[in-house]
C-alpha cells in the first residue's frame, strides 16, 4: 500500500470534505431519537454530539442498535421521533433536499456495494458527475488523486471482481471521499474482510483521522478504537450506556456492562 503520507491532504483546499464549514460548533447532533422494529425498541432516547473533525467510535454486542443508530445518522433508516441534525441543519424526511444533504454524509457499509458492470474509476466519479453535477475531467482527475491516496490508482480501470475484498473496500471509501462529504460513516467496514486485509483498510481509515475527517465508526477493531478514536461510544439494549475517551474507557470503564463486554472481548 503506498504510504499514507504521501497523498493530498483531504481537509484543506482543493475543496477538501470539510471546506465550506464555519468553524466550531458540532457537525452531527442526535437528540432524543427512538426507532423501532415493531415491538423491538432497537434505539432508545440516544443523545450524541460529534464535533468537527473527530473521530467517533461505536462499539457494543451484537444486537445493541449500533448499525441502526449509523444509518439513521443519513436516514437511511427512518427514526419514530427526535431529530438529527448535520452542520445544524435538520435532516428532512424525503425529497430533493434529503438527497442534497445526505451527500454531504458519506457511507462506508459492511458489503462494498460497487457497481459490477463498471470500473473502479467510474465507481469513484459517478456521484460527482450524476449527484453534483461536476466536470467529468475533474471529476476523472480528483478520483485518481483518491485512488492513489488509498493506494489502489494502478487497479482504476479494472473492474470491481478483479479486485481483492480489502482493496474494493479501499474503493468505497474512495468513492464516499470523491462526494466531499462533511461526516464519514462507517458500519463495520471490515467484519466481511479476511483477516489479512483488515489492516489496508484501518490503516486508510487511520489516516483519515489524522488529517482531520469527522467519522463515526462502528466496529468490532479494538485496535482501531484506541487508535484513532477521540471518543469511544459503548452501547448496549439500544442504549448509550458509556462514552469516554479511549483510554479511560479501556482502562477504567465506568459502568458493568462495559467491564463484561470488555473482559469477554480482551481475553482473546
Amino acid at each position: 500500500m503506498t504510504d499514507s503520507a504521501g497523498g493530498p491532504d483531504l481537509t484543506k483546499g482543493g475543496g477538501g470534505p470539510q471546506d465550506d464549514t464555519p468553524g466550531g460548533g458540532p457537525l452531527v447532533v442526535v437528540e432524543n431519537v427512538n426507532k423501532h422494529f415493531g415491538d423491538l425498541h432497537v434505539l432508545r432516547d440516544i443523545n450524541l454530539t460529534v464535533q468537527r473533525g473527530e473521530v467517533v467510535v461505536v462499539i457494543g454486542p451484537s444486537g445493541s442498535g449500533k448499525s441502526t443508530l449509523c444509518r439513521s445518522i443519513n436516514r437511511l433508516e427512518p427514526i419514530d421521533s427526535g431529530k438529527i441534525l448535520i452542520d445544524g441543519r435538520e435532516l428532512p424526511k424525503e425529497g430533493k433536499e434529503l438527497a442534497r444533504l445526505r451527500s454531504d454524509v458519506g457511507m462506508v457499509f459492511q458489503s462494498f456495494n460497487l457497481f459490477a458492470h463498471k470500473t473502479i474509476l467510474e465507481n469513484v466519479t459517478l456521484g460527482p458527475v450524476k449527484v453534483r453535477k461536476q466536470d467529468k475531467q475533474a471529476s476523472e482527475k480528483h478520483a485518481m488523486e483518491l485512488l492513489e491516496r488509498v493506494g489502489i490508482a494502478n487497479q482504476a480501470h479494472k473492474y470491481p471482481a478483479q479486485l481483492s475484498g480489502g482493496q474494493q473496500q479501499r474503493v468505497a471509501i474512495a468513492r464516499s471521499l470523491a462526494m466531499k462529504p462533511k461526516v464519514m460513516l462507517f458500519d463495520e467496514p471490515t467484519s466481511a474482510l479476511d483477516p489479512e486485509m483488515i489492516n489496508e483498510v484501518l490503516d486508510v481509515m487511520t489516516s483519515l483521522a489524522r488529517e482531520g475527517m469527522t467519522m463515526i465508526v462502528v466496529t468490532h477493531e479494538m485496535g482501531f478504537a484506541r487508535k484513532a478514536a477521540q471518543k469511544v461510544v459503548f452501547m448496549a439494549d439500544g442504549q448509550i450506556v458509556e462514552s469516554n475517551t479511549p483510554e479511560e474507557f479501556f482502562t477504567n470503564p465506568q459502568t458493568e456492562r462495559a467491564q463484561d463486554f470488555l473482559s469477554k472481548i480482551l481475553t482473546h
